[in-house]
């Protein structure tokens, strides 16, 4: 199943603020660095991980 990248950070941020309620700047940071991290050298490694 192919879920777009937006919609999973969008429901991992809601999901992390209502469950967990931590400080808006860090989950900013969180989704932030997830996305630029999956556009990284390091998606293969992580990509392999994942799967």
């Amino acid at each position: 199943m192919d879920v777009p990248l937006w919609l999973a950070l969008l429901v991992v941020g809601v999901l992390g603020v209502k469950l967990i309620r931590p400080p808006w700047w860090l989950i900013a940071v969180l989704l932030l660095g997830g996305y630029l991290l999956a556009d990284s050298l390091l998606a293969p490694v992580i990509h392999s991980l994942v799967k």
